[in-house]
């Protein structure tokens, strides 16, 4: 049975309200705009069984900008890997829900992160580990566009166009606002199709917000032989929340009760739009 995507994402979206809020601090700015990609993701493309969460030809996903958490911790609960009655526990000492993705610590991760610029080369890696085995799962990889100002992520760049790696897929969560400002202030990193593909990368420009373009972006990654593949998913940082919507301010601060209320009364009135 198919899943109802569109409501998928208005639940997500009211988690990582609700959890940063239950928490107190988190990064909803971020997380937020990276919504619709990672349910795109985890409930229409990858190949992958809740119940086997360490099935050795399940698909790979890594999120590089691993401040999202709250995105994908809420992805993975209403994917089935854990209750999503630990949602509100999000950085709570001894709650698995940790400030950054710890592998050891919840079912679904593939690589613990947090660290900036660390993730493509991870996915490198293991894109490298199926060829040598010979499985055929595909790799996944969420960036900011912030990220990008990384050397480490042009480095691993051109080493997934060297060594051919068509089974590596590249996310840039191209919101324009990073931590201190408009990306573009404070190192800008356009043109970034161009970019990638000087690097070789096969580039896919797409609306980070249409559910119905990002499904086709990532079959046409998936037919994509012989080298790796990016999309460029152009996104609204805080999306869905009118007064988070492009909002430096918000990369890193919690809802305050009244925000929460305000936040939520604007989603049930469709406040978010996927489609």
């Amino acid at each position: 049975m198919p899943y109802d995507l569109p409501a998928l994402c208005r639940q997500v979206r009211r988690d990582i309200l609700t959890m940063t809020h239950a928490a107190g601090s988190g990064h909803p700015g971020g997380s937020l705009s990276a919504v619709e990609i990672l349910v795109t993701l985890y409930f229409d493309q990858m190949r992958l069984d809740p119940a086997r969460p360490e099935d050795p030809d399940r698909d790979r996903f890594l999120l590089s900008k691993g401040h999202a958490a709250p995105a994908l911790y809420s992805v993975l609960a209403r994917r089935g890997y854990f209750d999503p009655a630990l949602l509100p526990t999000l950085r709570q000492l001894g709650s698995p829900l940790q400030g950054h993705p710890h592998r050891e610590k919840l079912p679904g991760l593939d690589c613990s992160s947090g660290s900036l610029g660390q993730g493509l080369s991870i996915a490198n890696g293991l894109a490298l580990a199926a060829r040598r085995t010979g499985r055929r799962y595909r790799t996944y990889c969420l960036l900011g566009d912030g990220e990008v100002q990384e050397g480490q992520i042009w480095e691993a760049a051109m080493t997934a166009a060297h060594f051919a790696l068509d089974n590596v897929c590249a996310i840039v969560d191209d919101n324009g606002v990073q931590l201190d400002g408009p990306t573009r202030d404070i190192m800008g990193v356009e043109p970034l199709g161009a970019k990638f593909s000087a690097f070789g990368w096969a580039v896919l420009e797409v609306d980070g917000h249409s559910l119905s373009a990002l499904q086709d972006a990532f079959r046409t990654a998936g037919a994509t032989r012989g080298r790796p593949t990016v999309l460029l998913a152009h996104t609204v940082k805080g999306k869905g929340v009118s007064f988070m919507e492009g909002q430096a301010g918000w990369h890193g601060k919690a809802p305050n009760d009244a925000e929460l209320a305000a936040a939520l009364a604007e989603l049930e009135k469709g406040g978010s739009h996927e489609a």
